[in-house]
């Protein structure tokens, strides 16, 4: 996105910031398609880069168990070449009882998203023949492809990853229990990061035990993996950065090129008409989201386009800069004991983390004006 006009370039004039609350992009299914790598943030992240915490052990044997699992993904055809020549036909069903799936379980901030990236580039195929995204992608992929498209597209494929597994309804239980059930069977392999172990998903948001044969079947194809550990996006870190003034984030957002600047309460309501999948297209060209009015989000159900949001400005490593009341103020106590409160908490995580970012880059913009 261009900050300026060819008018104002010349002067050095920077336009106006843009309000995420007036778009409304449109993202054709190719692009649901197409994106489905790892991103920005974990796209040159490997095993090497992955800092197990020497106290917890389990971090380190997910490193060898994953690069054990990904090397056992090679063979002939490892290039891609072929779409249907991953697995000869006859050999596509997985023999015997092993799962051909690896599920990461584990709290929030410990390094889970990492390691899925991590495998997916350590994964002997080409880009197109394997897929990288959160659960809510895949679901909406469904959504604009069809179920029987998004099989044809995905059976090819050597390895499917999912992040943030979390079932919040049953159509998604059914849904995604039909689409692995034929995807392990075309000899996909899957890999999937949570917060909740494959057996109990569902708990607390809906009447899970009414979906428990599809709830056994989805963790039938997964061997989960423990990874313990604190939040590393704080560790050793100091506190997060307290909100700012209104007239400061106002400022930011006029004199950073390609920021937004947007009312905390519209830019909810805005989500509200935008369907989940277009939150990422919402951020294009954006470098610094800049928020005023942050206050307690009103419902469960604002709250949750909330998280998704917040997942999209992570993965794109896009600061924010707000005023108001700080992130970790952003749910009540209820929500936080709730049925999706390992979601509300991986979102406080990950936008303290980015409220962070801006303070760093403020700082540096600032640094550079003076000078």
């Amino acid at each position: 996105m261009s900050s300026t006009s060819n008018s104002t370039e010349s002067a050095g004039a920077i336009a106006g910031p843009t309000a995420l609350s007036t778009r409304e992009p449109r993202v054709p299914a190719e692009r649901l398609v197409a994106e489905m790598v790892p991103p920005p943030r974990f796209g040159a992240v490997r095993f090497d880069t992955y800092i197990p915490d020497p106290r917890q052990p389990s971090q380190t044997a997910a490193v060898k168990a994953l690069a054990d699992f990904a090397g056992g993904l090679g063979g002939a055809h490892a290039s891609g070449a072929g779409r249907r020549g991953l697995w000869p036909r006859r050999a596509r069903r997985p023999a015997g009882p092993e799962p051909r799936g690896i599920y990461l379980d584990g709290g929030f901030g410990v390094g889970k998203t990492h390691l899925l990236a991590s495998l997916w580039h350590a994964t002997p195929a080409a880009p197109e023949f394997k897929a990288f995204g959160t659960f809510v992608e895949l679901t909406n992929l469904v959504g604009a492809l069809g179920f029987q498209e998004t099989v044809r597209t995905l059976s090819g494929h050597r390895l499917l990853c999912i992040d943030e597994f979390e079932l919040d309804d049953p159509g998604d239980t059914v849904l995604v229990s039909s689409l692995l059930a034929r995807l392990v069977a075309e000899g996909v392999a899957l890999a999937a990061t949570s917060n909740t172990l494959p057996g109990k998903l569902g708990e607390g948001r809906f009447a899970a035990a009414d979906f428990l044969r599809e709830i056994q079947g989805l963790a039938a194809h997964f061997r989960a993996l423990r990874i313990d550990g604190e939040d590393y996006r704080h560790r050793g870190l100091p506190a997060a950065p307290a909100p700012r003034p209104d007239e400061e984030v106002a400022a930011t957002a006029h004199s950073v090129p390609g920021a937004s600047l947007d009312d905390f309460g519209t830019l909810l309501d805005h989500l509200a008409r935008v369907h989940p999948s277009r939150y990422g297209a919402l951020c294009d060209g954006v470098t610094v989201v800049c928020l005023t009015g942050v206050r307690p989000v009103p419902d469960q159900a604002t709250a949750l386009r909330l998280v998704v949001l917040a997942d999209r400005l992570y993965d794109r490593e896009i600061p924010v800069l707000a005023s108001g009341v700080p992130f970790d103020a952003l749910f009540s106590e209820e929500m936080l004991n709730g049925g999706y409160r390992k979601k509300y908490f991986r979102a406080i995580s990950r936008l303290t983390a980015l409220a962070r970012d801006a303070g760093t880059d403020t700082s540096a913009e600032a640094e550079a004006e003076r000078r």
